[in-house]
């Protein structure tokens, strides 16, 4: 409806083609459901395009922020492994320290 392409929605609808379904759409997919106009199946195939790639981008950036936070806790689990290791060597020190004495 937003590209004014109103007079599609009833057979898209009759159709259960959703977001998901849209995507798969090509030329001959629109054809098939009456989407006769070439100007109009240039619309959509030039909207679906950019939907695409925003997904992509989407997708990338979400891949990212999960690679940096598995980063982190890595990270966060090798300092904590590095306290730990401080702390019982301290505790073995002061441990070996009494048996001295």
């Amino acid at each position: 409806m937003s590209l004014n392409l109103e007079q599609y929605v009833s057979e898209f609808s009759a159709q259960n083609i959703n977001g998901e379904h849209l995507l798969q759409l090509d030329g001959s997919k629109l054809k098939a459901l009456g989407m006769t106009s070439s100007q109009d199946r240039a619309i959509i195939k030039k909207k679906l395009k950019e939907m695409k790639a925003s997904l992509e981008k989407a997708r990338k950036a979400q891949e990212k922020m999960e690679k940096q936070r598995e980063k982190l806790r890595k990270k966060e689990q090798e300092q904590l492994q590095r306290k730990s290791k401080k702390t019982d060597k301290s505790s073995a020190d002061a441990t070996e320290g009494t048996n001295e004495q």
